[in-house]
């Protein structure tokens, strides 16, 4: 997130591509004159003054992202404009006059231990003089003339690097475990009501087999036997369409067929009761059933029913938890991507559902949720898995920010050839004096030993550096909205989640 140029009190990075007008070289003095090559010597001076040139540039491009990086450029005179690429747009990070600033193959003494290309696009915004100096003769004067310097720098790169690195690797695992937690919970629910199911269905088996035999030894003609047999699929067919009742529909419902159940001789009706409403049966269908069996033996072959309804409904219990269960082990898979590649083109919306399946355990009952995805959202090439990580770590922020209670909202949609994310929340908003400083590395709101300060850094990283998308953020007291915007069309990616080149 650091700007590719360099000035007198700022550190340098990179950039470039050489400017297109004629070479001239520089005298010693004007090159002193620089106050990067003040305190040079004049045999260093010299040096520099015999192999590097002057070039003249006419407004317009000296170089673009992702050119290979070959020149160390020095501003004499005219303006410049710094720019990166932010999905299909060019945004200008920096616009100077001053005299001096620098830019160009930053990176070149590091020679293939980093990608030598520019990570940005340098601009002269009116016609402008520049010292040039090549990549292989930059990095041979440093490596000549400041050695000790060199390797100072080269530590202190690769150990940010390392760092950085590091503290990623310690925020993906702190979202591991707290992935995992919930996981392990959402996926205990369901295993723990399947293996309650079998348990029960396999007494309930027992029974209904023992009342089929009680009534087998009756006194029952065929004809009856078919109708037991007619009744008792009309009846499990009914468990699938049962209506979605209210508690104080239920109870009114249980009453009734209870006192029914008590009228026509069965027995502790209230204990079949709660079956027969759950299965979606009703007093005109008993009514029914009463008018096709004989009197002497509807109390057992309500009792039989009764156990072949609890079985139907335990096996849906059972086909329903497992369901579950399976479900949950996809959202894993998509959500960490196993066995998938690392680059290839994403359903955006799938990717956002895996991560609220994974997620779901920490909401709690006081979240809604409200997805409005785009049906139509056309793929987008990406690094699947670090998108994933970018939804955690925004949702939870979400989450913790609304303390337990609002309303979480996801949407997405097509948006001049990009597709745009907004990920929100009710919650009491980000203050507007620390909305520029939220994606800086170690930066938090949170309290002492509650985060890290990294998430929002890493995902910022992940969309503009890997993606080549943006990531923004609105805020207001109720209404706090992260944007992100990934283009259809990347003009390249990255190898790592943490280089960027210049940063």
């Amino acid at each position: 997130m650091t700007a590719e140029i360099g000035s007198e009190p700022e550190t340098s990075h990179t950039v470039g591509s050489a400017p297109g007008a004629a070479a001239e070289r520089i005298d010693l003095d004007d090159l002193r004159s620089v106050f990067l090559f003040q305190a040079l010597t004049d045999e260093q001076l010299g040096w520099l003054c015999a192999r590097g040139h002057v070039a003249r540039q006419p407004a317009g491009r000296v170089y673009a992202e992702g050119e290979p990086a070959t020149c160390f450029y020095v501003l004499l005179e005219g303006g410049v404009a710094l720019s990166r690429r932010v999905g299909a747009d060019d945004i200008e990070v920096i616009r100077t006059t001053a005299r001096g600033v620098y830019s160009g193959a930053m990176q070149a003494y590091l020679e293939d231990r980093v990608a030598q290309v520019y990570t940005s696009s340098l601009t002269a915004t009116v016609p402008s003089r520049f010292f040039v100096l090549d990549a292989d003769l930059f990095t041979t004067f440093m490596r000549t003339w400041f050695p000790m310097a060199l390797h100072l720098l080269e530590g202190l790169f690769f150990g940010i690097r390392n760092i950085n690195e590091a503290t990623e690797r310690r925020e993906r695992l702190l979202a591991l475990g707290s992935l995992s937690a919930g996981l392990t919970h959402e996926l205990n629910n369901p295993a723990a009501a399947a293996v309650r199911a079998t348990a029960t269905l396999r007494d309930r088996v027992g029974h209904m087999r023992h009342k089929l035999r009680v009534i087998a030894e009756g006194n029952l003609d065929r004809d009856v036997l078919v109708v037991l047999i007619k009744l008792q699929e009309d009846a499990t067919d009914r468990v699938r369409f049962a209506p979605d009742l209210t508690p104080l529909q239920v109870n009114d419902a249980e009453d009734e067929i209870g006192d029914w159940l008590d009228e026509h001789g069965v027995g502790d009706g209230w204990e079949l009761a709660p079956t027969f409403v759950q299965a979606g049966l009703d007093v005109d269908w008993l009514d029914q059933m009463a008018g096709m069996l004989p009197a002497e033996v509807l109390e057992a072959a309500s009792r039989w029913l009764m156990y072949t309804l609890e079985t139907e409904l335990l096996m849906t219990e059972i086909l329903d938890s497992t369901t579950r269960i399976s479900t949950l082990v996809g959202a894993a898979k998509q959500y960490s991507q196993i066995d998938r590649a690392p680059f290839q083109p994403a359903d955006i919306n799938l990717l956002l559902k895996s991560t609220l399946a994974m997620l779901f355990g920490k909401f709690g009952g006081g979240i809604t949720v409200v997805k409005d995805l785009s049906p139509a959202l056309p793929k987008v090439p990406a690094y699947a898995a670090e998108l994933n990580q970018v939804w955690t770590n925004i949702i939870d922020n979400a989450v913790a920010a609304m303390g337990g209670h609002g309303t979480l909202t996801l949407r997405t949609a097509l948006v001049r050839e990009q597709v745009q994310i907004e990920i929100g929340d009710t919650g009491p908003g980000i203050p507007a004096a620390v909305q520029g400083r939220i994606f800086e590395p170690f930066f938090t709101t949170k309290a002492v030993g509650e985060g890290t300060g990294l998430g929002l850094d890493i995902s910022w990283r992940i969309i503009v550096n890997r993606h080549h998308g943006d990531l923004s953020v609105v805020s207001e007291p109720g209404d706090t909205r992260f944007v992100i915007r990934l283009p259809l069309h990347p003009v390249g990616h990255d190898d790592g989640p943490g280089s960027s080149g210049a940063d």
